[in-house]
């Protein structure tokens, strides 16, 4: 519940609820309070045929974890956060992927 509130007043920064219902703020003050706050890093990141960038923060010591996604105009929007986070070793898929 702490993190849902945190994530809904995020500074006091989240856009119009018309333009996005989601927490939104700039990328460097999501990333900021996301370290201050949790103790969260960026784990993985990756980008969307739509030019948006997926991030997931995570603290492994504390297992809280946060998925972010920027929009080309540098916003960027919480889209997730959750507990139990863990890092996996990469998996290579057998037989043929298609």
């Amino acid at each position: 519940m702490e993190r849902t509130f945190f994530a809904l007043c995020l500074l006091g920064l989240a856009l119009p609820a018309q333009a996005d219902p989601r927490p939104c703020a700039a990328h460097d003050t999501i990333a900021r309070a996301l370290m201050d706050q949790y103790g969260e890093s960026a784990h993985a990141m990756g980008l969307a045929e739509d030019s948006t960038v997926m991030e997931l923060y995570a603290a492994p010591t504390t297992g809280t974890w946060t998925l972010t996604v920027t929009m080309p105009n540098g916003v960027t929007c919480l889209v997730a956060t959750g507990k139990n986070f863990e890092s996996i070793a990469p998996t290579q898929v057998k037989g043929d992927p298609t």
